[in-house]
């Protein structure tokens, strides 16, 4: 208790008030990065879509790549997250997800150097005169502050209101790291204080020290920050410092090892790999340097001399690229470190979660999976109303029960795209990735549909074949320009929700009406062969069954044609007033009817 009093009170100044303040400090510190990096993440949306199409699986490209992304997130540990549920997903290869975690463990290092700006204030700010003084944080941070709560104000949303909130959690940011900085500097003659930090020149007690931290703050930049704001004690030697750092470093590997408890096993894989190039470049750095010092000596100075916030920085980012350099070529040995450590069992059956919950957490990525998914439906579908048209004309049982297996498949991607698309929109979403949310929730119910009218159309086959019917050749010429037309609208269809193009999707409508007008020509020949005694009652209904699922399937392409134009070009979703407004009679809708009525004459 006595040792306790001692070290609040020795230096007669660091009391409760300054514990509070230290507190105090931390939490601003803590929340103006996660402001800044949540704003960072959902302004820099379309980077990051662009960044993540260019996956490759050349290392030194995928280094750069997690690098640009670790840059524009500032957050490594979300950065792989990321990549475990890229992996997890199937959306990335394990080989490709090891240059991306290098290069995501270098870009972290920025923020260090950011939150060491704010050494350029206390006694270096005091040297500062005339211009330079505005180098000083106490000096820029408030306008960065006034700009950036104005944007948020004043701005109603849209990229430059992310702008002030990154603008603003930086500047929270910068202020907790002074608070921080200003309450532990009493502590620079605590004598207490200096010998405890003196334990940490101790490489095995520094490097847990850094590990247990980093561990429960779960962010090597915040701990880094911390480090950071105690070099305003002047106590924390070299010899403390490198140790922590390198400690740092693996904690970090924390939230990507959690995270990665309930992925599959490359899932599991990928956060081992984050762990092993840590751990590995620890252990090897620890080696060379303590080795080189204990037989030379050659850093004995270095080591007793004491840090500043900028010295941290520097220690932090030389450390990483020493670990690149020295891990970097051996990125295949990584990744069979990791299979030998995650094993693969016998007899298990494992399946990549097509949509992994773990990029909720950049909202952007996941709008995007979401895409690439309802794609793959889209695609499904379109395959099951083909083999389904093949089975009118020669029917086959496997066909058949494929086709069920398709549609089958459509109904779970619907049902897990939806409940994906749902927690996403609860999710802070900019303008474009809220349109798109609403546009796939829309557009996934009628490719569901459209895969059931398959198996209706199926089911018809299947009545044909069992009732031995045969269409006359005049039907069966009528009906297959009809299903030639419909195939066409569903490839159109698939070609503009891929693309995201307005003017693919344009066709869509005139070639829906002339696909209902087909079906009433063949619906009034089909009664006009009836009284002819050329065709019965019962082909009636089954070629009624088919005319209708037919005119549905394009109905249903329609809608997502509408939809497609409506959100992409007018921001909105308004279905009738798009259908009143194209059937208005203008010169190029009518162009376009002509000419798919040409093409389809019966």
């Amino acid at each position: 208790m006595n040792k306790l009093v001692n070290f609040t009170l020795e230096a007669g100044e660091f009391g409760l008030v300054e514990i509070l303040s230290l507190f105090c400090g931390l939490a601003l510190f803590l929340y103006g990065m996660e402001v800044m990096g949540d704003s960072l993440k959902k302004s820099a949306g379309n980077s990051l879509k662009a960044i993540l199409g260019k996956m490759t699986s050349n290392p030194i490209k995928g280094f750069l790549l997690g690098l640009a992304v670790t840059l524009v997130i500032q957050s490594s540990s979300a950065t792989t997250v990321m990549v475990v549920g890229f992996v997890n997903s199937g959306t990335m290869t394990l080989l490709q997800s090891v240059g991306v975690i290098i290069g995501a463990n270098v870009g972290t290092a920025v923020t260090a150097w950011l939150t060491a700006l704010n050494s350029l204030g206390g006694e270096q700010g005091e040297s500062l005169v005339g211009i330079l003084s505005w180098l000083k944080p106490d000096s820029w941070v408030p306008i960065v502050a006034v700009i950036g709560i104005c944007l948020i104000m004043f701005v109603k949303r849209g990229r430059k209101k992310d702008i002030g909130a990154i603008l603003l959690g930086f500047a929270v940011l910068m202020t907790g790291m002074t608070m921080m900085s200003d309450a532990v500097a009493p502590l620079k003659h605590n004598e207490t204080f200096t010998n405890i930090l003196t334990m940490f020149s101790n490489p095995v007690l520094g490097i847990l020290a850094g590990i247990v931290l980093t561990a429960i703050i779960q962010s090597s930049s915040a701990s880094v920050g911390i480090l950071q704001a105690l070099t305003a004690t002047g106590a924390i030697s070299f010899g403390a410092a490198i140790p922590i750092v390198m400690g740092q470093n693996i904690g970090t590997c924390v939230t990507a090892m959690i995270s990665s408890l309930g992925a599959n096993k490359n899932g599991k894989r990928a956060a081992v790999i984050h762990l092993s190039f840590n751990v590995i470049g620890v252990v090897a750095v620890s080696v060379l340097f303590y080795s080189i010092n204990a037989i030379f000596g050659c850093f004995n100075g270095l080591i007793g001399g004491f840090t500043n916030a900028w010295d941290i920085a520097i220690i932090h980012t030389v450390f990483k690229l020493i670990c690149v350099a020295l891990i970097g070529p051996f990125y295949k040995q990584l990744e069979r470190l990791s299979k030998l450590i995650v094993r693969d069992k016998k007899d298990e059956n494992e399946t990549n979660s097509l949509l992994d919950e773990r990029l909720l957490g950049t909202p952007a990525i996941a709008v995007e999976r979401a895409t690439q998914v309802a794609r793959t439906m889209a695609t499904l579908s379109g395959k099951a109303i083909a083999d389904a048209i093949s089975l009118l004309e020669n029917f086959d049982a496997k066909v058949a029960d494929s086709v069920r297996d398709v549609e089958g498949k459509v109904d779970v991607l619907e049902d897990t795209i939806g409940s994906y698309l749902v927690k996403l929109s609860a999710c802070e979403l900019d303008s474009a990735d809220s349109e798109q949310v609403t546009k796939l929730l829309h557009i996934i119910g009628d490719y569901e549909r459209i895969s059931d009218h398959a198996v209706n159309i199926v089911e018809s086959a299947e009545e044909m074949k069992d009732k031995k019917l045969s269409f006359s050749p005049e039907a069966k010429r009528e009906l297959a320009t009809l299903a030639a037309a419909v195939t066409e609208i569903l490839a159109i269809t698939e070609a503009a929700f891929a693309s995201n193009d307005v003017n693919t999707a344009a066709d869509i409508e005139p070639l829906e009406q002339v696909v209902d007008e087909l079906r009433d020509k063949i619906r009034l020949n089909h009664i006009m062969r009836l009284q002819k005694s050329e065709c019965t009652i019962e082909h009636g209904f089954v070629l009624s069954d088919l005319l209708t699922n037919f005119e549905r399937v394009a109905d249903h392409c329609s809608n997502i044609g509408g939809c497609v134009i409506e959100i992409s070009a007018y921001d909105a979703l308004d279905m009738h007033k798009y259908l009143a407004g194209v059937r208005d009679g203008s010169g190029d809708y009518e162009e376009k009817c002509e000419l798919f009525r040409s093409k389809y004459a019966l």
